[in-house]
């Protein structure tokens, strides 16, 4: 049920990667409720659902941007398997929505409540196959874009291509964009040579880095246009994240964000803007992982929400990171705690707006 105690003109928006989701889902999309281990280490496919369906009761979105959503293919439908698994956890986010299918398992969707949004996929920019350079593409087409500064354009393709949406807020009729989001990862995974880690991994930072310069095309079109936008999900990157970054200038995240000598363009997410800060002896996170070289867990910020500045101005928004143990409210509470830690390797991010 949605949270009476919030006024029906605030919109209450989150991104969430849930990590392999398409593993708690059978051939027709059933949703598989036994005590047979979910692809998540130690962890049931039961235990993970209930943890998933916990987390999202609690986090109480209008929207829910879900990363690593399950799979579209011949047998399994994205939208389908998402309905069916709030279907049964009786979630007011009972409707999703897909775009362009993703040339992995991982899908981009969102899982929204259609009594307070309508939600269509409607991607922008032209279809381009990358024979010429085009300015801001069709997300599932080809980006012709020379990032290594050699002269030769190279051609970039989104893997799991950028869900598109236009959303209407249905108690005020305020209409906003949300541009869904998977970058491109960066770690060489699988790799044991040093030299060829090192070569795989600059490449992957010049392909994440391409992809991000395309969305930020596509931001400003929609700034331009004075069309208010967020931008959400899971970009693999994070200011001064890896030793290659100095190698391009900027990080991925930053390019999105935009310029800040431009506040008219840039976008904003304080959680980005305390990893721009280099005098900060701390940093906020939003995903962990269980570090094997280490035998540690590390921390880290992937997940993002950016908001237009008209949003900024006119919407006072609130961000938010369920972190498990740096949110007083989430350590707190056992049960979400342990929800968020059984349900993903990453955590959501939310902004609240108040319209």
């Amino acid at each position: 049920m949605h949270n009476a105690s919030r006024n029906p003109s605030d919109l209450r928006i989150a991104t969430y990667n849930v990590e392999w989701f398409s593993a708690l889902f059978g051939r027709d999309d059933e949703l598989l409720l036994d005590d047979h281990r979910s692809a998540r280490h130690k962890i049931s496919r039961r235990e993970q659902a209930e943890a998933l369906a916990t987390v999202i009761k609690r986090i109480d979105a209008d929207v829910i941007m879900i990363i690593e959503a399950p799979n579209t293919d011949a047998n399994h439908s994205t939208t389908r398997a998402l309905q069916n698994f709030a279907a049964h956890f009786g979630l007011r986010q009972d409707t999703a929505v897909t775009g362009f299918e993703s040339h992995t398992d991982q899908e981009i969707a969102a899982l929204y409540d259609p009594v307070v949004v309508a939600l269509a996929h409607d991607p922008k920019g032209a279809v381009s196959d990358g024979k010429r350079v085009a300015h801001a593409p069709r997300f599932d087409g080809v980006f012709k874009l020379d990032v290594d500064v050699d002269g030769q354009p190279d051609q970039h393709r989104f893997s799991k291509p950028p869900l598109e949406l236009a959303l209407r807020h249905r108690a005020t009729q305020k209409t906003l964009r949300l541009i869904g989001v998977h970058a491109k990862s960066k770690a060489a995974h699988g790799i044991k040579d040093e030299a060829e880690a090192i070569k795989v991994s600059i490449d992957n930072r010049r392909k994440q880095l391409a992809q991000c310069i395309w969305i930020r095309e596509r931001v400003e079109d929609h700034l331009q246009a004075q069309e208010p936008v967020i931008v959400l999900g899971d970009f693999n990157d994070g200011p001064g994240l890896d030793a290659y970054e100095k190698l391009f200038g900027k990080s991925g995240v930053e390019v999105v964000l935009g310029d800040a000598a431009q506040p008219e363009m840039q976008l904003a997410d304080p959680h980005a803007q305390i990893w721009l800060d280099p005098r900060q002896g701390w940093a906020l996170s939003s995903a962990r992982f269980y570090h094997a070289g280490l035998r540690w867990f590390v921390n880290t910020l992937l997940d993002y929400v950016m908001l237009s500045p008209d949003l900024v101005s006119s919407a006072r928004p609130e961000w938010h990171i369920l972190h498990p143990f740096d949110d007083p409210a989430c350590f707190n509470d056992k049960r979400l705690q342990h929800a968020l830690l059984t349900a993903s390797d990453h955590f959501p991010v939310t902004v609240d707006l108040h319209f």
